[in-house]
């Protein structure tokens, strides 16, 4: 293998935003029919759909900020503040 291949992205690299918000809104909407199938409560099924997007989008946010990058993810990522400085 030569030195210059292209290496595979990272975790937190492969979820852009979209996805999260999308995977978060997916969950929710389908407690919320869950929910209004059951009850028939049109404001219940509001209620548990918004909580539901919130709560998931919290724990996937959670878990990918927990994840520590491999030696391979620091080295790529060394210098990149992305316009942040990191180190004052």
């Amino acid at each position: 293998m030569t030195q210059n291949t292209p290496r595979k992205p990272g975790r937190s690299a492969l979820m852009t935003p979209k996805e999260t918000f999308g995977f978060s809104g997916v969950m929710a909407l389908f407690l919320g029919l869950v929910v209004l199938m059951s009850t028939r409560d049109v404001l219940l099924a509001l209620f548990g759909t918004a909580v539901t997007f919130v709560v998931v989008l919290g724990v996937i946010l959670v878990l990918m900020r927990a994840m520590k990058p491999n030696s391979a993810e620091q080295t790529d990522t060394d210098g990149e503040t992305h316009g942040f400085n990191l180190n004052p």
